[in-house]
């Protein structure tokens, strides 16, 4: 995907945004805040390409820059654009551009459905009604930055987070879905949309992703034929439903062997397979290595 160039304008609001995150996170990982759908992340040093789920989300990275693969195609975020995920997307993600003088750092601000629809609703009308791909990467624009910085400025007087938080994402992803690509976005929050639909059966499988997927099941479920679950499913997600599944399975068990002390067997068990050697043989054609030689890989690059 070709490069997107920052304005002066836009990197004046990037610049106050990373002294403000970098302000609320001292050090590197993950940080919630009391805004409950915001959070920061801090990277001092570039990362090894790390298989993740992005969930429904906008995330901005305010200095520094990273890269994401998804259905083939990289998609590279710094601070002259902004990545949204409409839904649950298996992503390959590699920091790219950080250091202990320079950290990456990043914001993600969780998409609410009933703030999407409620916008639908009062903007223009949709178009086509196409579906598309679930992840989209946009040029950064001083009117939705503005929104960001005030956000994140909230924390700063919480008393006024109840009250003014909510009004100001609306604001935020009011600009993400007037944005290029806002069509493409909305119709994930439209009813009877295809897009919408395939929202529901993507939510469907991440809530019983141990249990045997049933496509003809989960078709009737969304109120659609297999044959338009299975189209519109690749749009979105590059994959069809048992795919995907498929890797939702593989990425909770090696969370679970990372996490637990696990062993591959009982890890896969949990995740819903029925056979340790298939477990294994499709963890290691997802991940590079067999379940116990990635664990210990990913334990000794994290000292």
């Amino acid at each position: 995907m070709s490069q997107l160039v920052s304005t002066p304008a836009v990197s004046s609001y990037q610049h106050e945004l990373a002294g403000l995150i970098e302000r609320h996170t001292s050090m590197d990982g993950k940080h919630n805040t009391a805004i409950p759908d915001l959070c920061f992340r801090r990277a001092s040093q570039v990362s090894e390409p790390t298989n993740t789920m992005n969930i429904p989300a906008l995330y901005v990275i305010a200095q520094g820059s990273k890269t994401a693969i998804f259905a083939g195609e990289s998609y590279r975020c710094d601070s002259a654009a902004y990545m949204v995920s409409s839904v649950h997307l298996p992503v390959i993600a590699r920091i790219t551009d950080a250091s202990p003088q320079l950290p990456y750092l990043s914001l993600q601000l969780t998409l609410t459905p009933d703030v999407m629809l409620d916008i639908v609703k009062k903007t223009r009308p949709l178009g086509s009604g196409e579906t598309g791909r679930g992840l989209l990467v946009n040029q950064s624009t001083p009117p939705l930055l503005d929104a960001i910085l005030r956000l994140v400025k909230l924390l700063d007087t919480p008393m006024d987070i109840e009250m003014l938080a909510p009004l100001i994402i609306r604001e935020i992803f009011y600009r993400v879905m007037q944005g290029e690509q806002g069509a493409l976005l909305r119709q994930f929050a439209v009813i009877g949309s295809y897009a919408q639909s395939i929202s529901e059966a993507i939510h469907l499988i991440n809530r019983n992703y141990t249990e045997p997927l049933v496509i003809e099941e989960l078709a009737r479920t969304v109120s659609m034929s297999p044959t338009a679950l299975h189209k519109h499913f690749k749009k979105v997600t590059a994959m069809s439903p048992l795919q995907y599944q498929k890797v939702i399975r593989l990425q909770k068990a090696r969370q679970l062997l990372l996490t637990e002390g696990l062993d591959a067997a009982t890890a896969g068990f949990r995740v819903g397979y029925e056979s340790p050697s298939q477990f294994s043989r499709e963890y290691a054609r997802t991940f590079g290595r067999p379940p116990m030689s990635d664990i210990k890989h990913l334990r000794d690059t994290r000292i």
